[in-house]
């Protein structure tokens, strides 16, 4: 893996010319070695996945890390957690969750959700977005959440998740964004809780310690 935890904030990337990183740009915070750094637009995603980006507002800038060093990677002190992708199942979250990942892995652009109106509806009022960035092939991600990211495996039942506490997740798994608002709820007196994403399947799914916007 070419990503070392430094501590719950910061990363450690181990760069080599066969190991290039993609990251988040303006979130270099050292480096050592011979390492250059440079702007990517649209890197893995095609034609197609680019157009895709554009409209949902689902991309990030990233820039190419290359050459030979160790790179330190943050972003406004938000809690960093590294997954490691087998090649199988690809991770599914928000691009802004991106801190940093191999070069080997690709990017593109996802529906998430099947509610029509109703889902467009709710993601819109949580700000959970409907569109969302599908990581797949074998390597390593670091995510960003707020208060670090703790995963529940799902065997086939379904939960409830908080739209804003969501960080994202790996498997077969369904998301479905649901509403329930009552009267309450329009004049401000209900329990904080009417919009949920509806997770169920086979998989992991990452949650963040806070409910606070990304």
């Amino acid at each position: 893996m070419p990503f070392e935890t430094v501590n719950s904030k910061v990363v450690r990337a181990h760069v080599s010319p066969g190991t290039p990183v993609l990251a988040r740009r303006g979130s270099m915070l050292g480096y050592s070695g011979q390492v250059a750094f440079r702007p990517v637009h649209g890197q893995g995603r095609g034609i197609g996945g680019m157009v895709g980006a554009a409209m949902s507002g689902e991309s990030n800038p990233m820039m190419a890390t290359e050459g030979t060093g160790q790179v330190l990677y943050g972003h406004k002190g938000l809690h960093v957690t590294v997954l490691e992708l087998d090649g199988g199942a690809p991770l599914v979250c928000e691009a802004d969750r991106l801190l940093a990942h191999d070069a080997t892995l690709q990017t593109s652009v996802q529906f998430l959700g099947s509610g029509g109106l109703k889902s467009a509806i709710s993601g819109a009022m949580t700000g959970q977005g409907l569109f969302t960035t599908n990581v797949h092939g074998r390597g390593a991600v670091a995510l960003l959440s707020h208060g670090g990211a703790f995963p529940l495996q799902l065997q086939g039942q379904q939960i409830g998740v908080d739209p804003q506490a969501y960080v994202g997740h790996v498997g077969q798994l369904t998301v479905d964004l649901a509403a329930k608002v009552g009267f309450r709820d329009v004049v401000g007196r209900g329990s904080g809780e009417a919009f949920q994403l509806r997770i169920g399947g086979h998989g992991t799914v990452y949650v963040q310690a806070s409910e606070k916007k990304f």
